[in-house]
């Protein structure tokens, strides 16, 4: 390192990732003003200086089906990084996410004498147990998300620190509920529902047309009901047919983007399951989260789950807080039912809150500065 200012390489694979690097590196920034980190991101890492070889996009796939279309473009992607990481010898790797495609290739940087950190534990305490001795032989340190993570890791002799979540710190514990929805144009009396179907292009396939035509019977059931739904504007293009196909005549506004928006100004919402669903829960905002993906995919990851609960706040609660509706039980009417419920069942409504309100103080650890004392002690520059 040059006057204490550490070179990063990252890399970040979706949405998801490219806001959990963008704020990190904030965070570190504060630490080590004159830091540098290139490799695989998104625009949220580009506004704190980040300096993309590849966009995340070229990682942004999901499932088994996705992967091996894609897969030896991601193959080519993972040797030319790198080689070309191995010949700029960053102080450390950090691989935010995107456990497949990272491991592989945090192993080999560890090999070639490059630290290696990996943030956010892969969620081997519900779905993927072996991915333990991937995690052992590829990271230095893990950056763990949740408080229950380290010790599981702990147990296989990998060094691991609980961060908390960065989101719980960029989201203020009360939602600006007034403010959002004048900036969305909404009035204060409105009843507002959230849809949001993901950041995939194959979550858009398989879930944003339940999500629409549950719209349009909670409509049916509730006229003054409005509708908001976030897109990334990349795809947009995907989403303005399925409007026009599952819910012509619906009070629905598209954004571009502004999901924290949508959440901070809606009474509830309709998820896709992922990092929106923890977003859903720092907004205080009970939900219905759902998920449809490929048959095969399906198919696969079935038999491997070691615990009830997928939707993040479920996890952290170690209860059904919030519905879950998976793969065929993701049905328009199943959708509809249970958000509609969270609207008339106001007693309910407040004790989710409540709980919400718990686990946004557990998470709400100065994730950064945390983090950042990790990768200095990996690193040496402490």
């Amino acid at each position: 390192m040059k006057d204490n200012a550490p070179r990063l390489g990252l890399v970040a694979g979706e949405a998801s990732g490219d806001l959990l690097a963008g704020l990190l590196l904030a965070g570190m920034r504060e630490r080590w003003p004159d830091l540098s980190a290139q490799g695989i991101g998104g625009p949220r890492m580009v506004v704190e200086g980040f300096e993309p070889w590849w966009p995340l996009d070229k990682l942004s796939v999901f499932g088994y089906v996705d992967a091996l279309w894609n897969l030896r473009e991601l193959l080519s992607i993972r040797k030319q990084l790198g080689d070309r990481l191995l010949r700029a010898k960053p102080d450390v790797f950090i691989g935010i996410d995107a456990p497949d495609f990272n491991f592989g290739l945090e192993q080999r940087l560890r090999e070639g004498g490059i630290k290696t950190v990996h943030f956010v534990c892969p969620s081997i305490w519900a779905w993927r147990a072996e991915r333990v001795e991937k995690i052992k032989r590829s990271a230095d340190h893990v950056l763990c998300l949740f408080p229950f993570e380290p010790a599981l890791l702990h147990e296989h002799g990998i060094a691991a620190t609980y961060v908390g979540h960065p989101l719980a710190d960029a989201i203020p514990l009360i939602p600006p509920k007034a403010a959002a929805r004048s900036a969305l144009g909404l009035a204060e009396a409105d009843v507002v529902v959230a849809l949001l179907p993901g950041s995939r292009r194959s979550e858009i396939a398989y879930i944003a047309a339940p999500l629409l035509q549950a719209a349009v019977l909670m409509q049916q059931a509730r006229p003054e009901l409005r509708f908001v739904m976030p897109v990334a504007p990349k795809l947009r293009e995907l989403i303005a047919p399925l409007v026009a196909a599952n819910a012509p005549g619906l009070d629905l506004s598209l954004l571009d983007g502004r999901s924290h928006e949508a959440l901070a100004a809606c009474d509830t919402c309709l998820v896709a399951s992922g990092t929106a669903t923890l977003e859903a829960a720092l907004f205080k905002r009970p939900c219905v989260i759902a998920y449809r993906m490929h048959a095969l995919n399906w198919w696969r990851m079935k038999g491997r789950n070691y615990q009830p609960w997928i939707g993040l706040p479920n996890v952290l609660a170690r209860e059904f807080l919030v519905p879950e509706l998976i793969q065929d039980a993701c049905t328009p009417e199943n959708l509809a039912r249970e958000g509609l419920a969270w609207l008339d069942d106001h007693a309910r409504y407040a004790r989710v809150q409540t709980r919400f309100e718990e686990q946004h103080e557990t998470l709400r650890c100065n994730t950064a500065l945390r983090a950042s004392d990790a990768i200095a002690q990996v690193i040496g520059a402490v």
